[in-house]
């Protein structure tokens, strides 16, 4: 199996577990069906690995379409030779193998190409060799030629220069030495373009910057470029000159004679006009990739909590998307999502009737039972919040705030007009409010992920790249939780392992025309969901109420014989295993070990047998912003308020209030521990409390702070100071020398 050996060293994995792997993928196995029920193949690899294993293949098939291609065009122009060829089919990477393809690859007139047509080829080899006793200007007397246009002998070593010069920049070992000096060793600069003060204000910071290249954090190399290209600043990434000279000079340069001189001449300009531009472009790609990666992980690890956050769950929900001059839609929705009624209220100015608002919501809670009522957060969100808290509602029913970032691109969007024909995007964006607070992920899977309002700068990084990780982040938590298949909606069903959107469709059609599914088995009657689908799919499905228990779990059909021998070897039912912990540890796993199935599963049986179907994600609390702080006028230094993180960038996590403007708590105000990201200490949805340390209400900008409110953690004396200090022996001056070091 091709590039066993490279995967393998490179990710730290067994060449069997990359051998697994690969060979499932061939079969059309999904990452969480091979975390999840191909353990022993995989050696329980995590999703993780298993995705690094998968795109590391994918990265080299990709540089095995190049090499292959570049052969061709070699052969196909007779330049290819053995040396050249082995050369080519050595290289790891693509740089390398451009680098080697670089000297032949076809190229436009170069003014190298105009002095080889000139015949000064055989002068630059001359001057190549350098050799001590050659006089150059005497050398490239016999080079005159007037009707190719050389007529002195400067001409004739300005091009025999010119050869040099692209045959330095074309030298594999020179540019790979170059790229390690501009990535380890350059810097990138930033100024504002004249004139464009004014106009790029939100880029102040950046009008006269210079910092490393390798120490640039993704977001602030992000932003630099985004000045860039909405032409505020302008970009270089350069070493210091001396020090490029210094590298040249030591590739190229043999001696100190007169031919070295034209060598080294040769080999500036060839750095000043050809490799500084293309290490320049290089070392951006490189970077913007490095940094796309950087905060397309960001924006997957926020998706991720964002997707898992705790469910309120089956609950009779009044939704209300909130609005002053167009007033406040709300929609009643049963336990299962279904909208039952709606109505248009107006508590507010400038049509206030809050008495007939008041009157509305009090017969629509009677009349359907409301459990919960969620309010959006967007415009008059507070304000209807608090309106709703002052009305007198009967019993102890809870308000919530919900995020409704995206629910406007939901609601007039194909999947909601499918959902809801005849409704109007006013009353489908409040059913949305609504199913957000019952079950986040099953709502937001109905959404782009970048509508969601998580991340940075998703709009300027890879966007490839960035579809296809967070269409792997919705895949696997939706598998996490699993899918009841009889409630599920076509959009849920399609991030199901092995299905998609056709099968889904399938599903769907098929249960509305059969009516529910009464087994797992029973899809199999799905059209062209086929035997690889089933077994992609069937264990993270679920069918409550289901004849066979297990089907409510996320056993695998292929299991179910295991969990019947080990109920039958204890004489008892399989639901009296589900059902009883004492008959469960007197399971001997190791009875039931095969060839292909070993503990790991057999464990995982185990636990699905004690909690089956169980959901991974946490139990829900309700959270309430601080009453009468509705706006960012309301807010003054040193406040101290109840908040939910909405967002978590590399340099900081922001925070909802409960003003219509998030608060940004900088890294350096998250913990008194020194962290080196706000992932470390926070999470999406997480409730925090937080001081205000600063409000510019003409910039819409809040300082808040987390750790201005605890303590920082005392330091008591060090030992040797409590015992009088220890003997200041050789070996310990040695031991804390060596803990400096470290630290």
């Amino acid at each position: 199996m091709q590039h066993l050996d490279t995967i393998a060293s490179e990710l730290g994995l067994q060449k069997r577990q990359v051998s697994a792997v690969l060979a499932l993928l061939a079969e059309g196995a999904t990452i969480p069906f091979m975390a999840r029920y191909r353990k022993e193949a995989t050696g329980s690899l995590d999703e993780v690995q298993l995705a690094a294993v998968r795109d590391r293949a994918e990265q080299l098939e990709q540089l095995d379409k190049r090499r292959a291609a570049i052969l061709e065009s070699l052969r196909e122009r007779s330049l290819l030779t053995d040396a050249l060829q082995e050369a080519i089919e050595g290289a790891r990477t693509m740089s390398e193998l451009e680098d080697l393809y670089l000297p032949y690859r076809p190229k436009r007139r170069t003014r190298a190409t105009i002095a080889r047509e000139k015949g000064l080829e055989p002068l630059a080899d001359l001057l190549w060799a350098q050799a001590q006793d050659l006089d150059p200007d005497t050398a490239a007397l016999a080079y005159l030629n007037a009707g190719l246009g050389v007529g002195s002998a400067e001409e004739a070593l300005q091009g025999a220069r010119d050869i040099l010069a692209e045959r330095i920049s074309e030298d594999a070992d020179i540019r790979a030495r170059m790229r390690q000096l501009f990535m380890r060793q350059g810097v990138i600069a930033a100024r504002v373009l004249k004139g464009k003060e004014a106009d790029g204000v939100k880029f102040k910071d950046y009008f006269d910057w210079k910092e490393p290249v390798s120490q640039i954090p993704s977001h602030r190399l992000l932003a630099l470029r985004r000045g860039e290209k909405e032409e505020i600043l302008s970009l270089a990434i350069r070493p210091e000159d001396a020090d490029a000279q210094f590298l040249l000079e030591k590739q190229t340069v043999l001696n100190g004679s007169p031919a070295g001189a034209q060598v080294r001449e040769a080999a500036f300009d060839a750095y000043d006009r050809l490799l500084a531009p293309s290490m320049e472009t290089e070392v951006r790609i490189l970077t913007k990739d490095k940094a796309d990666g950087e905060a397309i992980k960001v924006f997957a690890d926020n998706l991720r909590q964002l997707l898992m956050a705790p469910p309120l769950g089956q609950k009779r929900v009044m939704a209300v998307d909130p609005g002053f001059r167009t007033g406040c839609k709300v929609v009643c929705l049963d336990r299962q999502g279904r909208l039952l009624e709606y109505a248009a209220i107006f508590p507010h100015p400038p049509a206030a009737h809050p008495a007939k608002a008041t009157a509305t919501v009090h017969d629509l809670v009677a009349r359907h039972e409301i459990e919960v009522i969620a309010v959006g957060n967007g415009t008059a969100g507070r304000e209807t919040e608090a309106f709703l808290r002052d009305i007198g509602l009967p019993g102890q029913i809870p308000i919530v705030m919900v995020n409704e970032s995206g629910a406007s691109i939901y609601s007039a969007s194909e999947v909601a007009r499918e959902e809801f024909p005849d409704q109007d995007v006013t009353v489908r964006g409040a059913v949305s409010i609504g199913r957000r607070l019952a079950d986040p992920l099953a709502e937001l899977v109905k959404l782009d992920p970048k509508s969601i309002g998580v991340g940075q700068y998703q709009h300027d990084v890879d966007q490839n790249a960035l579809k296809k990780s967070l269409d792997d982040t919705v895949i696997s938590c939706v598998n996490a939780v699993g899918v009841e298949v009889n409630t599920a909606s076509k959009q849920l069903l399609t991030y199901v392992s092995g299905l998609g959107p056709s099968l889904a469709q399938n599903i769907v059609a098929y249960r509305d025309a059969n009516g529910p599914f009464g087994s797992r088995d029973a899809l199999r009657q799905v059209p062209r969901l086929g035997p690889k689908a089933f077994e992609q799919c069937a264990g993270f499905l679920r069918i409550r109420d289901a004849v066979n228990p297990l089907d409510t779990s996320a056993v695998h059909p292929e299991s179910y014989p295991i969990v019947e021998r080990m109920a039958a070897d204890l004489g008892v039912t399989v639901q009296d295993l589900m059902r009883d912990e004492a008959l469960r540890k007197r399971i001997e796993l190791r009875r039931y070990v095969t060839d292909t199935v070993g503990l790991p599963t057999l464990n995982d049986i185990l636990q699905e047998l004690a909690k089956p179907g169980r959901d991974p994600r946490e139990q829900f609390e309700a959270f309430s912003f601080a009453d009468g702080v509705n706006r960012i006028e309301d807010l003054h230094e040193g406040m101290e308020l109840p908040g939910i993180v909405t967002n978590i960038t590399d340099f900081g996590a922001f925070v909802d209030i409960g003003v219509h403007q998030d608060g940004l708590v900088h890294i350096s105000q998250i913990s008194h521990q020194r962290i080196a990201h706000p992932s470390e200490a926070l999470k999406v949805q997480q409730p925090v409390r937080v001081k205000v340390m600063g409000v510019e209400i003409d910039r819409k900008r809040i300082s808040l702070s987390i750790k201005a409110l605890t303590p920082a953690p005392q330091r008591g004396p060090r030992p040797e100071q409590q015992r009088g200090g220890p003997p200041q022996t050789s070996e310990y001056l040695r031991f804390k020398q060596d803990q400096r070091k470290k630290r």
